[in-house]
């Protein structure tokens, strides 16, 4: 399922559009994560130690097949895929009319959660009837993650205390209330719940442990 939101904090009261669910689960995912180093070299010199110079935000791509031939639902249609197909490419990269830039989405495949942008996406019709009107199609589609700018710093602060917290759920305790009780503010609870692997911050069971990241707390004048 993808899930569309105005806002790069992806709460509910930002969604737009309605989310997308694909036809038949991909078959795989691809993660990229990376870490950038500084190699530049001084004059004559042999060689040069690596300096950390930065983590680039993780990458991934899925493959999402949009399928008219009836072999799968054995409910052929006479339009074709064109039109899914058009409606899917805008819901990704197009401008929100609120905010006017590309949307933000949140990825959920069973207890994996990936909150991002599209950066790109591959379009390839396999099928088609004798008209032209094509059939079948693979999408591929590659996102950028992205995380709230506040928890971003906090967690790149080399000089922040360990905040580390396991925490177990509690009966009537909900994600947000406990991201306040160990950070002081409710609305890391997307960033905790991707970490966990929670697709349904909303329902998480009792006696569930979660793991909350280092983050800072705010500094008090």
């Amino acid at each position: 399922m993808i899930i569309a939101y105005n806002d790069p904090h992806c709460e509910d009261s930002q969604q737009v559009e309605q989310p997308f669910t694909a036809m038949m689960n991909p078959e795989n995912y691809t993660l990229d994560y990376k870490v950038t180093f500084n190699e530049s070299q001084g004059h004559g010199t042999t060689g040069t130690q690596q300096r950390f110079f930065a983590k680039p935000p993780e990458e991934m791509a899925f493959e999402f097949l949009f399928d008219d031939t009836g072999i799968i639902d054995g409910n052929p249609r006479d339009n074709g895929i064109f039109d899914e197909v058009d409606a899917f490419k805008k819901l990704l990269i197009e401008n929100d009319p609120d905010s006017h830039e590309p949307r933000h989405f949140r990825l959920i495949w069973g207890q994996f959660i990936f909150k991002g942008r599209c950066t790109g996406i591959n379009i390839a019709y396999k099928l088609f009837k004798p008209d032209g009107t094509p059939i079948r199609a693979i999408c591929k589609v590659t996102f950028k993650g992205s995380i709230e700018e506040t928890l971003r710093v906090t967690l790149e602060n080399a000089h922040s205390p360990d905040l580390t917290h396991y925490r177990i759920v509690k009966e009537g305790e909900s994600l947000p209330w406990l991201c306040y009780l160990v950070y002081g503010d409710p609305k890391y609870y997307t960033e905790v719940a991707r970490v966990n692997k929670i697709s349904d911050f909303r329902n998480v069971k009792q006696g569930t442990e979660l793991f909350f990241p280092p983050v800072a707390k705010p500094a008090t004048s």
